[in-house]
């Protein structure tokens, strides 16, 4: 039986409209929900800064329209998908390439039907929350998504793209973004963003240094990364000297560019550094053929260490976000790549991984890192006291999983007592779905403002002490968090 038949019957009267409510994700304690009012009505209008996003630069260097609702919010969207996927869903069926070129639906229209028939299903998701906001708020769609009012839906949305103000450089304004950073490989050339700084948004969309491709040895194009990061840099890669010779200039590169941060996806936070020669060895050794599983993982820690010297350096904050088991399953990976759903969060261990990485560099002043977790279990226990402790530690806002109302509740509860509101990030986005970034930030500021609204209920701050703090979690720490440092 298909989970389409074991839906309830639905009943003659008109399906209610679309709508948002005023209080969503507030408190329901009517005393606490007027105070969590004033205090979210201080930050709602504010500018975002989205700091962590998976936005392609080449949307914006290009500026042309969104293709259509399809490829805009279901085909590109792993939360989106995966949740169809889950119900048995083929992901050929919603247009998810295949990277051998096999056969897959390419009638947006029909991938759209698929997306709102299962709308059901992201009841109590944050998904839910997200898809609603850009629905009602973007796109100005008052019917619920269904498989009756699929192609009505389709069909308003995609009006709306074909608009010239629906541009993603307009959007910008549109949205109050104020600075967007995207995720560029080590090998990017970053002629994307030179040409928005001729255009004059240099300094609005900024690169973030990504370089786990070339520091993780077994992945499959690991070899011909090496090879492009050796042309893009015009340092020979050849030997482990020059390839981190190469990567100090690719950093360089970046930051001249505008960058403000590096991003390292790292299954363990292990930062454990190798000699030099054991070092060279096993990156000689890989240029050759395949290295055994342990050689990789260390090797991993140890440049981690070392982009952490490296950041010591050049200022760039590190945003260190392990703890992710990625393409799971591996018939997946095989057919359409990587980022499709299959990414599973595994236990992560802080207080040793990070201590040689601290030691080094914990309180040197050109030194800091952002640390973000899948793994709550280690709010209160490792990641709070070592934001609380670490001058150049910041905790991250919660990520993928965990960016969702309960896990933002869960958050400002295990970590705020130990490392404060100062010692986080203020909210971060994580999300290559360009129109969910409002309604990401709006729900974590009305999660921000539940929270202080109880420390004032409880008398535990002042009305107005909460105003500021709310203040600060929604714009002024996530401005400060990566600013560069003279």
């Amino acid at each position: 039986m298909t989970p389409q038949a074991q839906m309830p019957q639905s009943s003659t009267a008109a399906p209610a409209p679309l709508t948002l409510h005023p209080d969503r994700a507030l408190p329901t304690d009517p005393r606490q929900r007027d105070v969590a009012r004033q205090i979210y009505e201080t930050t709602r209008s504010l500018p975002i800064i989205s700091m962590h996003g998976h936005v392609e630069v080449e949307a914006f260097a290009d500026n042309q329209p969104f293709a259509d609702p399809a490829q805009l919010l279901v085909v590109p969207d792993h939360y989106v998908t995966r949740m169809l996927v889950s119900q048995g869903a083929a992901p050929e069926t919603l247009g998810i390439p295949r990277v051998d070129g096999g056969p897959v639906e390419t009638d947006s229209r029909e991938i759209f039907r698929r997306f709102c028939a299962g709308w059901h299903l992201y009841r109590g998701t944050p998904s839910r929350y997200w898809l609603e906001h850009e629905l009602v708020e973007v796109f100005g769609i008052d019917q619920v998504p269904s498989a009756a009012t699929a192609d009505a839906i389709f069909d308003t949305i995609a009006a709306r793209l074909a608009e010239p103000d629906f541009r993603p450089r307009q959007l910008l304004d549109r949205f109050g973004i104020e600075l967007i950073a995207t995720t560029d490989a080590a090998t990017s050339t970053l002629e994307h963003h030179a040409h928005l700084a001729a255009e004059g948004l240099g300094d609005r969309v900024v690169p973030t240094f990504r370089p786990d491709a070339v520091v993780y040895l077994d992945r499959p194009a690991w070899r011909t990364d090496i090879d492009e990061l050796g042309t893009v840099s015009g340092i020979d890669t050849g030997h482990y000297a020059g390839y981190l010779a190469a990567l100090r200039q690719r950093r360089e590169a970046f930051v001249a560019a505008g960058a403000l941060a590096s991003d390292h996806g790292h299954l363990s936070a292990d930062t454990t550094p190798l000699s030099d020669t054991v070092a060279a060895e096993i990156y000689a050794r890989a240029l050759e053929g395949p290295v055994e599983p342990a050689e990789v993982q260390a090797f991993a820690a140890h440049m981690l260490f070392q982009m952490a010297a490296m950041a010591a350096e050049d200022g760039l904050v590190m945003q260190i976000h392990p703890g992710v088991l990625r393409d799971h399953h591996d018939a997946v990976y095989q057919a359409h790549g990587q980022d499709k759903g299959f990414d599973i969060p595994v236990a992560t261990e802080y207080t040793r991984a990070l201590r040689p990485m601290l030691q080094a560099f914990g309180t040197h002043p050109g030194f800091r890192a952002i640390l973000f977790t899948v793994d709550e279990t280690v709010y209160s226990r490792e990641l709070a006291p070592l934001a609380g402790a670490y001058p150049s530690l910041r905790l991250g806002a919660p990520w993928w999983f965990l960016d969702s109302p309960e896990g933002m509740r869960r958050f400002r509860e295990t970590a705020t007592e130990t490392a404060g509101f100062w010692n986080t990030s203020g909210f971060v986005d994580d999300t290559r779905a360009y129109v969910s970034i409002p309604a990401r930030h709006d729900l974590s500021r009305r999660i921000d403002a539940g929270f202080l609204s109880r420390l004032v209920t409880e008398h535990r701050l002042t009305h107005d002490e909460a105003v500021e703090t709310a203040v600060v979690l929604a714009h002024t720490l996530p401005q400060t968090s990566y600013a560069r440092r003279p």
